[in-house]
């Protein structure tokens, strides 16, 4: 099986600090991201912004692996387009 990832950041769509590096898989938008693929967690885990204390995530098992499902509004991502 070949994975064919690639390293986004997501930043909080409110005060603009990045929250995670993360890899990304697949060619949709961000719905959730599966917690083993988080590169660099800038939050305390508590799926708040560190700066503005907004809820960006819900934590939830999707295809039983520990997840944290996207707030849709709540984030924006660099690093989705293919080059």
């Amino acid at each position: 099986m070949k994975t064919n990832f690639r390293t986004i950041e997501i930043y909080c769509a409110k005060c603009r600090i990045i929250l995670y590096k993360y890899h990304k898989g697949g060619d949709g938008g961000l719905v959730k991201c599966f917690v083993e693929r988080i590169v660099d967690d800038r939050t305390a885990g508590n799926l708040k912004c560190q700066q503005c204390q907004g809820e960006f995530a819900r934590f939830k098992m999707i295809e039983n692996r520990p997840a944290h499902k996207i707030i849709q509004g709540k984030v924006f991502v660099k690093g989705m387009r293919r080059k």
